[in-house]
């Protein structure tokens, strides 16, 4: 009898064909098309506190750079080489009027001005052909945003509805220890495998609840019933689950544009509007931190929001406890540096991850025509963004 054999059922992983990753999906450089597109966005790269008298250095998009506080109070982000011989202002001093390298004194202000050649003739005559790169900057929820893209492109900081309309007793707070990552405050890996997470509700059921232990509560451990769709900002995941009293759990999550996780409290504390956004900067292409601003009614509740594996926080576990207790963290960097998108093997749940990458290969598209990608506004006077996102009870 003659057996055909499936493609499935021959060979071993020797024949397995050489591996890629979707490249303008992931890497974030200047000239890369993903690179283009983040920088037509504002980021946040560091708390407000972080702008000081000293010296901080920053990674953001692939580029080194240093965030300091002026004098007079203002803020500035220049990069990390000095424009003069090349060491780094990581080293500098922070003077009333900007900051001054420490190899040979030249002073930058936070505009990358070059204000003093103190080792040139007459305090340096050509100081005014001299500028070091630079960044602007906008503070805006605890937080220094930075827009690093063409000048001509920049958009207006926007405002977000969750973050401007407060309820009674309530107050903004700002988080940089990567809440939502599941590990440390700088995760290893690319970081559009923490943005596709944000579209896969189907793992909660089983990473957060039966594989490594009910993380949540019991609502959320319930597999439930999704539908995805695009919305102005990005793709929306609306989630609903039965209640043992017969009411519906309803709830909205948004990943959203540039790099926004707006992801409502997953121990649904209260049944409400989402209270936080976590933006996923990329540091470079194989790592990424997470800024969080959110509506509090006590300092530090932000961060009261961790997750606990085993009733330990993730710094708390050993790798033995890792392994038999993984989370987010384990599961994304588990995929690699880089995932490899030439071996995955898309279902029916996996619908919401080839959502997110089809509309950021729409807006790669759209800048390398020359347009404007979604969720960029030049209105000063326009309204904060509104999200649906949040955690509902709906009565039968």
């Amino acid at each position: 009898m003659n057996v055909i054999m499936s493609v499935r059922d021959q060979g071993t992983a020797y024949e397995m064909p050489p591996s890629t990753y979707k490249a303008a999906l992931t890497e974030v450089r200047r000239g890369t098309p993903m690179g283009e597109l983040l920088r037509r966005y504002w980021h946040p790269v560091g708390l407000s506190a972080d702008a000081a008298s000293t010296p901080r250095q920053v990674k953001a998009l692939g580029e080194n750079l240093i965030l300091f506080r002026d004098g007079a109070g203002k803020p500035g982000l220049v990069h990390s080489r000095c424009a003069h011989r090349g060491t780094t202002l990581y080293y500098g001093k922070v003077e009333a009027r900007g900051i001054r390298c420490c190899y040979h004194g030249w002073l930058f202000d936070s505009q990358g001005h070059c204000l003093e050649q103190p080792c040139e003739p007459e305090g340096g005559l050509f100081r005014d052909k001299v500028r070091q790169p630079w960044y602007p900057l906008e503070e805006r929820y605890g937080l220094i945003f930075a827009y690093m893209g063409p000048p001509a492109k920049k958009p207006v900081l926007p405002r977000y509805e969750c973050l401007e309309v407060m309820d009674e007793g309530e107050f903004v707070e700002a988080d940089d220890t990567s809440l939502g990552g599941g590990g440390p405050a700088i995760i290893p890996c690319n970081w559009l495998q923490h943005y596709e997470n944000v579209v896969d509700p189907f793992h909660v059921p089983i990473l957060h609840a039966a594989f490594s232990g009910a993380q949540f509560t019991q609502a959320m451990a319930a597999m439930p019933q999704v539908t995805f769709e695009m919305s102005p900002r990005g793709v929306l995941v609306r989630s609903v689950r039965k209640q043992d009293d017969g009411r519906t759990f309803y709830r909205v999550s948004e990943a959203a544009l540039p790099t926004l996780r707006v992801v409502p409290n997953p121990r649904v504390a209260q049944f409400a509007r989402v209270e936080s956004i976590g933006w996923v900067l990329p540091l470079d292409d194989t790592s990424f931190r997470i800024y969080v601003a959110g509506r509090v009614k006590q300092a530090g509740d932000i961060g009261r929001m961790r997750s606990k594996f085993n009733g330990k926080f993730w710094w708390e576990m050993t790798e033995e406890e890792h392994q038999k207790h993984p989370g987010d963290y384990e599961a994304q960097v588990g995929q690699g540096p880089i995932t490899l998108h030439s071996e995955e093997h898309f279902g029916q749940s996996d619908r919401g991850v080839l959502m997110i990458r089809r509309m950021l290969q729409q807006q790669l598209d759209a800048v390398a025509n020359g347009e404007d990608p979604i969720g960029v506004s030049f209105d000063s006077a326009a309204p904060p963004v509104e999200f649906e996102a949040g955690n509902y009870i709906r009565e039968s």
